[in-house]
């Protein structure tokens, strides 16, 4: 493949192709049935080729799609079990790889970005792609002082195909939908399309990351790649190694599920309080487990990937620790009272309180004891419960609002709890909680939240070189220390 697909009529008839090949195998399948093979054999065939599909399409075709599959992968462990195996794996390719770019596309989209001299910033560039991902690949490097880089490109049209894709795929969301109780697929999709323009804009991921390397530099659990240089759809940042999530989950031992369960829970509720910003891109293939020598106790979170946050200035917001913890002392009237008060029972909904505190505790129990296991047994019967028309939590659900200020928070912890789900971990997530989360345990966070709105970085005082952004068709940008130098260069 030699570029995005960028055809919008292309990337919708592939799209739309899809519930037409599930229909097209299941009167196939119904054929084989009729000739004598078993229905087990049968399904167990289609429900491979279906997810061969859906990685084919959702990979190739990289954009919405594969941002679309990226998403949708970390809920895997909703599915019913006898349908996981077959799409887990194909779910799974999504999280962290794709087909690529071909280098002389690289080489191209370089040049444009950096200037025909590119290759003068680096010691070595590696063409092969070390990941490639929903709009862009990344390319492992040594910088021009010695430092192994990593450098993310921005593969050309990604902008126009994730609108398409996203737009298509809201019309085929049926398709999916489904396979995932209790999942909405509209809402996310239509979520994900507000979320486009930041994610396409290198300049604030760039903002992002360095705001949560400077606040997590030399922490003892937690790492975060500094910025090394920016310009345009090109973004360079340090190299990281370790152990991909996915290979854990894959793979791991418990020791190393649990290690990676907890921190990936103390990120999640940190973060936000420490930096004041959300990661909102929480699917395993951009976190990595940092081995070293010591016990695996002792193993640190890397975190990649900032397109995507959520700026919560005062950290998470305080409510939601407030009516967990009220949730917990079974206070039902003061559960309500909060949940009015935040938008997410409105004023002309009449609701039981205790019908309120039966439908959460269940959902709430991780923040109830000392240790929790997640598992996926434990999310398939959460999923069930909440997506059977005969539940009492189906019809109580229903008349629940969720308010656009906490849709991004409420997804990226659904995400974060399906990757738990997924790696099996058991560790103590309620002191992570009582540590870092606003008011759960009746106190602010332990640490105040320092400004987290962009900000241009300071020129070092007494610069040694002056280096600039090249910038095709435009004049040049001094270089800012944190971002630069993306050309390096005398005046």
């Amino acid at each position: 493949m030699s570029d995005l697909p960028r055809k919008a009529v292309t990337r919708t008839a592939r799209l739309a192709a899809l519930p037409l090949g599930i229909a097209g195998r299941a009167t196939l399948g119904l054929g084989r049935r009729i000739g004598g093979r078993s229905a087990e054999v049968v399904t167990a065939e289609l429900q491979q080729a279906t997810a061969d599909q859906l990685f084919k399409v959702l990979g190739e075709l990289k954009g919405g799609a594969m941002k679309f599959g990226q998403v949708l992968s970390v809920f895997e462990a909703a599915l019913p079990e006898e349908v996981a195996g077959p799409y887990r794996a194909a779910l799974t390719k999504l999280q962290d790889a794709a087909p690529p770019m071909p280098a002389a596309k690289v080489h191209t989209a370089l040049a444009q970005r950096l200037g025909d001299d590119w290759r003068e910033l680096f010691r070595e560039f590696d063409d092969r792609p070390a990941a490639a991902a929903s709009i862009g690949q990344v390319h492992r490097a040594v910088w021009h002082d010695g430092r192994e880089v990593a450098v993310k490109v921005q593969y050309p049209g990604a902008g126009d195909a994730l609108l398409a894709d996203l737009s298509q795929l809201s019309r085929v969301a049926w398709l999916l939908g489904p396979l995932i109780p209790g999942l909405d697929i509209k809402p996310l999709i239509t979520e994900l399309r507000e979320r486009v323009s930041e994610e396409l804009d290198y300049e604030l991921e760039a903002q992002a990351q360095r705001r949560h390397a400077e606040e997590f530099e030399d922490d003892p659990d937690i790492v975060v790649p500094r910025v090394v240089a920016q310009a345009d759809q090109v973004l360079v940042t340090e190299w990281m190694g370790g152990i991909p999530l996915a290979e854990v989950i894959a793979g791991g031992t418990q020791e190393e599920r649990d290690r990676a369960g907890q921190v990936l829970a103390r990120f999640l509720f940190a973060g936000p309080s420490r930096t004041g910003l959300l990661h909102a891109d929480p699917h395993p293939g951009n976190f990595r487990l940092l081995k070293d020598d010591g016990p695996v106790s002792g193993w640190r979170l890397g975190v990649l990937d900032f397109g995507t946050v959520d700026r919560l200035p005062g950290g998470l917001p305080a409510p939601i620790g407030a009516s967990l913890r009220m949730a917990l002392a079974g206070d039902a009237a003061g559960v309500l009272r909060m949940l009015r008060e935040e938008g997410f029972v409105k004023p002309s909904i009449r609701l039981d309180p205790d019908a309120v505190l039966d439908y959460l505790l269940p959902i709430i129990e991780p923040a109830a004891v000392e240790n929790f296991h997640f598992t996926r047994a434990w999310m398939r019967a959460q999923a069930a419960r909440i997506a059977d028309p005969r539940s009492p939590a189906y019809n109580l659900g229903k008349q629940l609002n969720l308010p656009p200020a906490y849709l991004l928070i409420h997804r990226v912890t659904l995400s974060t709890i399906g990757v738990l789900c997924q790696l099996g971990a058991k560790a103590p997530f309620r002191a992570e909680m009582l540590e870092w989360l606003p008011e759960f345990a009746e106190r602010p966070p332990v640490k105040p939240v320092k400004p987290t709105e962009p900000t241009e970085p300071t020129e070092p005082a007494e610069p040694t070189e002056t280096t600039r952004l090249a910038k095709p068709a435009r004049q040049a940008r001094p270089a800012r220390e944190g971002t630069a130098p993306a050309r390096a260069r005398k005046d």
